[in-house]
């Protein structure tokens, strides 16, 4: 039984991240891989102290205190917001995991309900007592679930993996993979660096940590205050001269906008298959006033059909009506 639910007006997206390739000298990539791994250990043990604390208040100030003298203020401030954001995901995880537990046990009692090859309405009965045996035995693994996600729940007690628990999965079927242990590694390390810089609003160029001068285009790294002798300047924060110039090829000039006048963050990431070190930016857009439907409905309308292995286009006058011919994009999935 499907219900279907009436047309809405969806809002556009609220914010927009680019990507460009950071390209950096041998020396450079080691002070910034010691950057992202001393910061990464600091993030992890923050991690670890917010899910511990579960429902009770998260002391974020104290936190940020602590971490402020192995980092600095603003890396402080973006590990314990990285922290709380992540227990919270991870709790509205628990309970989209709870729905959907629900849902599953509601639907096997309702046909549990009906005799073998019975039928009650709309609901059918199992078709043989072996299904019908599976299905109890299926209702009390989901029931046993549903138990230990209340009780996490109840507690506050979420799982984070940071680097992801599909690495970690991978690690334990590396033959079957074809991955080198090594191989595997390097990926382990690359998810776990800890490189993100909040955007500032009153800062220049975006905020005060990673940033990237928008007509010069060199980019500057601040140092936690245990790494500042790796700078090579003067001061606290570590400018990079040898470094090619960042050119950000999409939307390089509502960047270089925001970044003139307002907050941008940015991510350095690296992906070991590749051997490439990327920067990534991003911001919030402007809100926009949405339509209504009515006003929708009075102009064509692009309709879109996803399917396994294509997409299903076609133009809808006001009316409803098909105006043209469809058009059939095909899609192939690499996997990524």
């Amino acid at each position: 039984m499907c219900s279907t639910r009436m047309p809405y007006v969806v809002a556009p997206p609220t914010g927009t991240r680019i990507r460009t390739r950071l390209r950096l000298t041998a020396a450079d990539e080691q002070v910034v891989t010691a950057v992202g791994r001393h910061l990464a250990t600091l993030a992890g043990q923050d991690l670890a102290w917010r899910c511990r604390r579960g429902l009770h208040a998260d002391r974020r100030t104290e936190r940020k205190r602590s971490l402020t003298a192995p980092s600095s203020s603003r890396w402080a401030g973006t590990i314990t917001r990285t922290a709380n954001d992540q227990w919270r995901r991870g709790y509205r995880n628990l309970l989209d995991a709870r729905i959907g537990l629900r849902r599953a046990i509601f639907a096997i009692d309702r046909r549990l309900a009906v005799p073998i090859n019975g039928r009650h309405g709309r609901t059918r009965g199992y078709p043989s007592r072996v299904e019908r045996y599976q299905k109890q035995r299926r209702r009390q693994h989901l029931r046993a679930k549903l138990a230990e996600v209340e009780r996490r729940l109840a507690e506050g007690r979420v799982s984070v993996c940071r680097g992801g628990r599909r690495l970690v999965r991978l690690r334990h079927h590396l033959d079957t993979a074809g991955l080198p242990a090594s191989e595997w590694r390097g990926r382990w390390q690359a998810e776990r660096l800890f490189l993100t810089a909040d955007g500032e609003a009153e800062a220049c160029w975006g905020n005060l940590t990673i940033r990237v001068h928008p007509d010069e285009q060199w980019p500057e790294l601040r140092l936690p205050t245990p790494l500042a002798p790796l700078s090579n300047t003067s001061g606290p924060s570590g400018h990079l001269p040898a470094i090619s110039p960042v050119v950000f090829n999409y939307r390089a000039d509502q960047w270089a906008a925001q970044a003139a006048t307002g907050a941008v963050r940015y991510d350095i990431t690296y992906q070991p298959d590749r051997g490439r070190w990327y920067l990534d930016a991003s911001w919030r857009l402007p809100a926009a006033e949405l339509p209504s439907l009515e006003e929708l409905q009075q102009e064509r309308t692009l309709a879109v059909d996803l399917n396994a292995d294509h997409v299903a286009c076609g133009v809808l006058d006001s009316a409803g009506n098909p105006v043209g011919k469809p058009t059939t994009v095909p899609w192939i999935w690499t996997g990524r």
